[in-house]
């Protein structure tokens, strides 16, 4: 997993005297402005790195190759490919943790025929950047997924401090334009989080297997398991219905200091998506909540 992202001198303008709170000319005016933006440039990297969470394990890593392991294996997780791909959306629940830092429950559908649109409910369980937002009084946040940015809905507290404004913009092409290639790297991540990618970096395995068969929720399932490219040796875990179908997904990694597991369930394929673009007056641009007088533009 790709953990918090510098946002903090990305080079990107802020909105300096036009800020929300920013009185040009007063040193009460910059020093109320800079604890602003402490609390909500905080905020928004912390919202980042939830919703990277909920997208973290399901990240492809390039190709599908020929595929490493033995033949009968291939096919049959090609077979998984093709057909969760063609389903083209699905119901999602999940859980994500990533050490003593973020533990998050997410339920909603999501589809990813034309990249990933959708919308989830995320709920904060426990670590530390979870206690940033429950400090504004936020527990859980609604996320709508959409071509081109994805947006965070927060609670009051966040919005006495972005002058009145409840949703974070994060645009898919200002998180290429950070210094460095993690903003990119973040922007790819949001963009590719589906099902099927999983079952790509199966295919690059070279140790995949079949491990068994297995009822789960009522469907029979065949499970596969095998260890993937990253830090720490990933492994991914899925599990198969008769249609070729994901029903469960399991993946382990991280480093010894920081481990990642996120488990996943789906059904209900080829369910109707959807998530509309909040009103523009309601919505701040994480460029703006993380820039400030000085800085540009």
């Amino acid at each position: 997993m790709r953990g918090p992202f510098p946002f903090s001198g990305s080079g990107f303008p802020g909105t300096g005297a036009g800020a929300p709170g920013y009185r040009a000319g007063t040193r009460a005016g910059r020093e109320g402005w800079d604890m602003r933006r402490r609390v909500l440039g905080g905020v928004s990297v912390a919202v980042a790195l939830v919703l990277s969470a909920t997208a973290t394990a399901c990240t492809d890593a390039g190709s599908t190759g020929s595929g490493a392991g033995p033949a009968p294996e291939v096919q049959a997780l090609r077979a998984v490919e093709r057909a969760v791909g063609r389903a083209g959306s699905a119901r999602v629940e999940s859980t994500t943790v990533i050490g003593g830092e973020l533990s998050i429950e997410a339920a909603g559908a999501l589809g990813w025929r034309d990249g990933v649109t959708g919308t989830l409910t995320i709920t904060y369980t426990g670590g530390t950047s979870a206690e940033t937002l429950r400090d504004l009084g936020t527990t859980s946040m609604q996320a709508r997924y959409l071509p081109d940015a994805y947006y965070a809905r927060m609670g009051d507290g966040f919005a006495d401090r972005a002058g009145g404004r409840h949703w974070i913009k994060y645009g898919y092409a200002d998180l290429e334009r950070l210094d460095g290639d993690a903003g990119a790297g973040f922007a790819d991540q949001m963009r590719s989080s589906t099902p099927h990618r999983t079952v790509r970096r199966l295919l690059r395995s070279e140790d995949v297997r079949k491990v068994g068969v297995r009822t789960l929720r009522g469907r029979r399932t065949t499970h596969w398991s095998g260890t993937v490219d990253g830090p720490g040796t990933p492994t991914v875990d899925i599990w198969v219905d008769d249609r070729d179908l994901l029903v469960k997904k399991v993946e382990k990694g991280g480093t010894a200091a920081q481990p990642l597991t996120q488990t996943a369930h789906y059904r209900d394929y080829g369910v109707r998506t959807s998530a509309e673009r909040p009103p523009a007056d309601d919505t701040a641009d994480f460029t703006e909540l993380l820039g400030g007088p000085g800085s540009g533009g």
